[in-house]
């Protein structure tokens, strides 16, 4: 059986049907935060609970650990820090400490893979047009945001928890910013957002100069990128960490890519502005996928124009509803501050 944490959410909702798919039995472990409602399988078990209350019993049977739960990005951890703590940090050492527990217990491995981010790499030295540095999973380290500083704490605890445990084997992925369509859909994400923004207002609006880099990631190269790791001896995979990405490419060429898709194939046109009032330029990074492919074979390949098409096509249809741009559930800091937030951090 495999526990998947935060198995409801953007990246969890694709990941489950598929780990169903192909035979396993899957337990969730969610907050159920976003309202999301999860597949009806009969190999399917969903707990609604918090992780940082980590209960034994939730690994009882379990082989392998997907662990997708926490705070996703820069602005919902900047507006509760205490909750970034105890989601991203404190659940992720509660679920170490207990899966090594349970793999001395039962005298066999129990695998973690974990979903942590690029964001590690930010730094507010980069930023300029030329492309930066390629940075490896050896290149040194020190975030400063709150989002991207308790991810790195997150896979900290789970060596930590490692080195004390041989039979708990985690592997850290590193994975670039995401996009593609989810049940669980965001569009607070780039692409996705400039695909929203294309259908809604015809213009993409960039952040200053546009000159930012961001290494992406197709929501399916990640739920497949799983997938493989599950068939991987879990020993050779212990402590190991990998930067997973398609490609790396400036916020400006791919607002550019953005509005010739969809002129192409189409017959959209789109405007491109530049608002000089917003400077980003601290959060441009560009990140090396070489070592997960060499060891691996793992090779993110899937484009961000199918993505794109089909983000328009399913605007069109109204499968999000009539107005996406306003409801909650698409953008994380809305959801959580309009429902969420207080009562949380209260209980941090």
């Amino acid at each position: 059986m495999i526990l998947v944490t935060g198995g409801t959410g953007y990246l969890g909702s694709r990941l489950v049907p598929q780990l169903l798919a192909a035979g396993h039995n899957v337990r969730v472990v969610d907050m159920l935060w976003f309202d999301s409602k999860p597949v009806q399988h009969a190999r399917l078990e969903v707990i609604s609970a918090d992780l940082a209350a980590f209960e034994p019993a939730w690994l009882h049977g379990i082989n392998d650990i997907i662990h997708l739960a926490g705070m996703s990005n820069d602005v919902t951890a900047e507006f509760a820090p205490e909750l970034a703590l105890r989601s991203n940090v404190q659940a992720t050492a509660a679920l170490a400490r207990t899966a090594a527990r349970e793999a001395a217990r039962v005298q066999r491995p129990i695998r973690c893979i974990f979903a942590s981010t690029c964001s590690v790499y930010h730094s507010p030295d980069n930023g300029s047009g030329a492309l930066p540095e390629l940075l490896t999973e050896e290149h040194p380290i020190a975030p400063r945001a709150i989002y991207s500083r308790s991810k790195r704490a997150a896979e900290i605890e789970l060596l930590k928890v490692s080195d004390s445990e041989p039979l708990f084997c985690p592997v850290i992925l590193r994975k670039g910013t995401i996009f593609g369509f989810s049940p669980r859909m965001r569009f607070d994400l780039v692409v996705n957002s400039f695909s929203l923004h294309a259908w809604s207002k015809r213009r993409l609006v960039l952040d200053g100069p546009g000159e930012t880099w961001r290494p992406l990631l197709h929501i399916d190269d990640a739920v497949e990128t799983c997938l493989t790791l599950l068939q991987i001896p879990a020993h050779q995979l212990k402590n190991q960490t990998y930067n997973l990405l398609g490609r790396n490419t400036r916020i400006s060429d791919l607002a550019s890519e953005v509005a010739s898709t969809l002129r192409q194939e189409c017959g959209v046109k789109l405007e491109i502005i530049r608002d000089p009032s917003i400077d980003n330029r601290g959060r441009s990074y560009c990140v090396d996928g070489s070592k997960i492919a060499a060891e691996l074979g793992i090779r993110p390949s899937r484009d961000t124009r199918s993505s794109v098409l089909d983000l328009w096509a399913k605007l069109q249809n109204n499968w999000f509803g009539l107005d996406p741009t306003t409801d909650p559930r698409y953008f994380n800091i809305r959801w959580l501050t309009q429902n969420f937030i207080p009562a949380a951090v209260g209980a941090a």
